[in-house]
């Protein structure tokens, strides 16, 4: 009984939000999305894998040993972003350094903008959110000041005005968050793919021929 009192309670507090509750429960579910999205694409295993970093460190050993073919396939295999940028660096193997490092750079650029895809959308979301919340609150007591005599009006557009800028807060405060912890994992990630690919130029540049197995 107690669940269903406060369902019920729930509910009549959505509803009482009126038109512009609506739109900020379609911004919570658009920002849920892009949070779980980008939770998934900004996975260790799809950026950074730490296997494949730990062989990107030995490059120099794989290159006095001849096993460079191996670990080319290996790149060519899997799919995060270490590898592709990887792979670009030795298909470059042979060209003056700039071109090596130009190909290289190009790609970083490309892999961090795959990085970011979904970014604009928390942007977008912390941004109207709040807006909503208070153009809901104006609504609202446009419509409790409209006839004072009215008590019911006067109650109906102060929980409308209250009820709108709760959610528009409430569906703000963990986008801000979920916002800082991906633009510090993508700021972390970016640093780590550096240092691991000036170690593959570098290498590329020192043996401008790789034997391919």
């Amino acid at each position: 009984m107690e669940f269903v009192e406060a369902i019920d309670a729930t509910w009549n507090f959505f509803k009482q939000g009126g038109f512009f509750m609506l739109l900020l429960g379609l911004c919570s579910l658009v920002g849920l999305m892009a949070i779980l999205m980008k939770a998934l694409g900004l996975t260790r295993s799809r950026i950074l894998p730490r296997r494949l970093a730990r062989e990107v460190e030995r490059i120099d050993d794989h290159l006095a040993a001849g096993t460079m073919g191996d670990l080319r396939k290996e790149f060519a295999r899997e799919e995060n972003s270490l590898a592709r940028l990887c792979a670009v660096a030795l298909k470059n193997v042979g060209k003056s350094p700039g071109e090596v490092t130009e190909a290289v750079q190009s790609s970083a650029r490309e892999e961090i903008v795959r990085m970011n895809a979904g970014m604009p959308v928390l942007d977008v979301i912390i941004t109207i959110c709040p807006l909503l919340g208070l153009l809901g609150t104006a609504s609202g007591l446009v419509t409790a000041f409209d006839d004072f005599d009215d008590k019911e009006n006067i109650r109906t557009g102060i929980a409308t005005a209250l009820s709108t800028t709760i959610v528009g807060i409430a569906i703000t405060v963990p986008a801000v968050i979920a916002q800082g912890i991906f633009s510090r994992k993508i700021e972390l990630y970016a640093a780590r793919l550096e240092v691991l690919l000036g170690r593959m130029v570098s290498a590329c540049h020192q043996h401008m021929t790789v034997p391919h197995k």
